[in-house]
């Protein structure tokens, strides 16, 4: 079977620069020399799965299925969590600019912390760290049910993102190192669509548990399903291969990039309430740029690097990621966008808007599996190419959806919009797991997920932004979208989605010069070139 190349030298080691089987074709920094190789296997403390499933021939779904409860467990906290913000508000008698921190907490400490898992998973086990995201995401998310006050609350959902961060950060990489090059593709689409399901259903289960139940049990409902994967995970998964003696893990690169991290989502996040010229934006985007170039330095002479730097001169992993970051910026910039057009634009309940915005997750978890499995014998680049011109597309013609037109007509551009990033998101994110070494599984996993944490944020940022400056635009001044004129509104949303249509543009460019590939019957995508 064909691999791609950036393999190992067979001893789960680094080879010589400039050696036939030299990983990526790299070489060490200046001035540094070959990184050894680990000198042996170290014993691992993961349990083999039961051996009445591991020698199906189907064992390799069992491993697949176990990941998307994570997956679907994960999307549908994200999605329930928006909704319980304003029932906190009246809880606790707080600010919404102080609620806002149970989402924002969270998403920081997830960002952070990304890559730090991904790099000690490679090290100690992806199973271990796996199922004790697991355990931990439990604790965190009862400990947010029981939370007395909102300081409580905040804390809790920390410790909940560091359960999150540790499934994240291992759950494509076990994906891939599971199914194989053959049928990598249609495991992430799986698990994508696994995903998708979470996100359509969290709104209303959410609504239906807050009603019902009470607040708390927008937390409590991830315990039943967080004890479920962990058994599942425990019992399934495989056994972590190729995990070597002497590998160090990079405490001073985990020390300078989580704080970088954080300080720039923080920036981008809450950048447009503090105003480009306030202190605190400018410090966190300064702290974030020195941090980070701290980081790049180190990493480049230090001998184990939490993130191995040459995996950005692979073209398939680069542009991979540079399209995903465009892609999940469209996606949740036009979740952020629709509800301001639909609702107060064309005067539509809060009801029928989040039935219409259903159809992007439906048509996602819908196509991505189809569109992974393609990707196995297609390649990546016909499939992310077309999903992002069609994805651009079904964006200008909801930016021509006048004020008087139906709302199945919206529905449509939606589901079609929804297509589009189906066909793009399982085989964009194969190619980029495709192109890492498979003792890089973890980190490749932990910079994906981090690429995805950005361009939500970012997507949202610019979605905001733009739609302030085109509602001015249009109303001749400065005016709030609770008081601008429908038709100004309307206006400045079709403005701003003719913004995301370039960029979707821009996504399909970038997918489409991706590092050159074969594909070899129904084997590997091979990456030949790097950049």
């Amino acid at each position: 079977m064909p691999r791609p190349s950036g393999m190992t030298n067979g001893r789960g080691g680094r080879q010589a620069p400039g050696s036939p089987s030299s990983p990526l074709g790299l070489k060490p920094p200046d001035g540094q020399g070959p990184r050894r190789p680990p000198s042996a296997p170290i014993r691992s403390y993961e349990p083999p799965p039961l051996a009445a499933i591991a020698r199906r021939p189907s064992y390799p779904w069992f491993v697949v299925g176990t990941v998307c409860v994570g997956a679907f467990m994960g999307q549908l906290d994200a999605s329930i969590a928006q909704l319980v913000l304003p029932t906190l508000e009246t809880t606790f008698h707080a600010p919404v600019s102080l609620v806002s921190w149970v989402a924002l907490a969270y998403l920081l400490t997830l960002a952070g912390m990304l890559p730090i898992f991904g790099r000690l998973a490679d090290m100690v086990g992806r199973k271990l760290l796996y199922t004790a995201g697991f355990v931990v995401f439990i604790a965190g998310s009862a400990l947010c049910g029981f939370a007395p006050t909102l300081w409580f609350l905040l804390g809790a959902r920390v410790f909940q993102a560091l359960g999150a961060g540790l499934l994240q950060a291992n759950s494509v990489a076990i994906i891939t190192a599971a199914a194989g090059p053959e049928r990598r593709g249609r495991a992430i689409g799986i698990q994508g669509a696994a995903q998708a399901i979470g996100l359509s259903v969290g709104p209303a289960l959410g609504g239906l548990l807050i009603q019902t139940l009470g607040w708390q049990w927008v937390f409590w409902i991830n315990v039943p399903a967080g004890l479920l994967g962990a058994a599942l995970g425990w019992a399934i998964l495989p056994r972590t291969e190729g995990l070597r003696r002497g590998q160090r893990f990079d405490g001073w690169g985990a020390v300078l990039l989580a704080p970088a991290l954080t300080a720039l989502l923080l920036a981008i996040s809450e950048g447009r309430g503090w105003g480009a010229t306030s202190p605190l934006f400018l410090l966190c985007v300064a702290g974030g740029v020195v941090l980070l170039a701290l980081f790049v330095w180190r990493e480049r002479v230090f001998a184990s690097p939490l993130v191995d730097l040459s995996l950005f001169r692979v073209g398939a992993f680069t542009a991979g990621n540079v399209a995903g970051l465009l892609s999940y910026g469209l996606l949740f910039g036009v979740f952020f966008l629709l509800p301001f057009a639909l609702e107060r634009g064309r005067g539509e309940t809060a009801l029928a808007t989040g039935l219409a915005l259903t159809a992007i997750p439906l048509a996602l978890g819908v196509v991505a599996p189809f569109a992974g499995g393609f990707s196995d014998r297609l390649g990546p680049r016909p499939l992310t190419v077309g999903g992002m011109l069609l994805a651009a597309f079904a964006l200008g013609g909801l930016a021509l959806v006048e004020r008087g037109a139906a709302l199945p007509l919206v529905i449509v551009a939606l589901a079609a919009f929804g297509v589009g990033q189906g066909l793009f998101t399982a085989p964009n994110n194969s190619a980029i797991m495709g192109a890492a070494p498979p003792q890089r599984l973890g980190v490749a996993g932990g910079v994906l997920n981090i690429t995805r944490t950005l361009g939500t944020s970012l997507g949202v940022a610019v979605a905001a932004l733009a739609l302030s400056w085109r509602l001015a635009a249009r109303a001749g001044h400065a005016v709030s979208t609770a008081h601008a004129p429908p038709g100004a509104l309307l206006g400045a949303v079709h403005d701003t989605l003719f913004l995301f249509a370039a960029l979707g543009v821009l996504a399909a460019a970038v997918s489409l010069v991706r590092g050159r590939v074969s594909v070899r019957g129904r084997t590997d995508v091979v990456v030949e070139g790097g950049a």
